[in-house]
């Protein structure tokens, strides 16, 4: 497992990509595109807004409050767990398994937040990620060589613990 250090968080709390207040505003920039989600309430908006995402990452929770939004629209669960401020080797496997054989819905016992990293490094060239950026909206993640640079420079961040 791997661990955020507490003096790193505050690289996390910047976007990762473009922000965008309101999800309607950046469907014109997913047209086309592989969406994979990372969050209930992004999961949810995207499904409402007729975007099926390819992967969506979900732990039935927003800003830590239980919601109940898990979509049923997924013929493939796969299930890992996660603690807050971790990435796990088994929510990176499943992920790995869930871009391997896409659509999947990946339910995260403990916290998704920090999915995206992996899946930025996991997912093919040329799709998006979406997730909350919360109080402000969302943010689009367009994966190419740029970003897989910045979240391999990110992932270095954290520290390899024992589980």
């Amino acid at each position: 497992m791997r661990r955020l250090p507490g003096d790193k968080r505050h690289f996390f709390k910047v976007p990762f990509g473009q922000l965008f207040s309101e999800f309607c505003d950046l469907l014109p920039q997913i047209a086309g595109r592989e969406v994979y989600t990372v969050g209930d309430i992004v999961t949810r908006n995207a499904l409402e807004w007729g975007v099926s995402p390819t992967i969506a990452v979900v732990d039935g929770h927003t800003m830590r409050e239980p919601c109940e939004t898990t979509p049923d629209v997924f013929q493939r669960i796969i299930r890992a767990k996660n603690p807050p401020g971790t990435l796990t080797d088994e929510l990176i496997c499943a992920l790995e398994d869930a871009v391997a054989s896409p659509p999947a819905l990946l339910v995260v016992e403990g916290e998704e937040d920090l999915a995206v990293i992996p899946l930025i490094l996991t997912a093919p060239l040329g799709g998006v990620v979406l997730y909350g950026q919360p109080g402000e909206g969302v943010v689009l993640s367009v994966i190419d060589e740029a970003a897989r640079e910045k979240a391999a420079a990110m992932i270095a961040f954290f520290i390899r613990v024992d589980e």
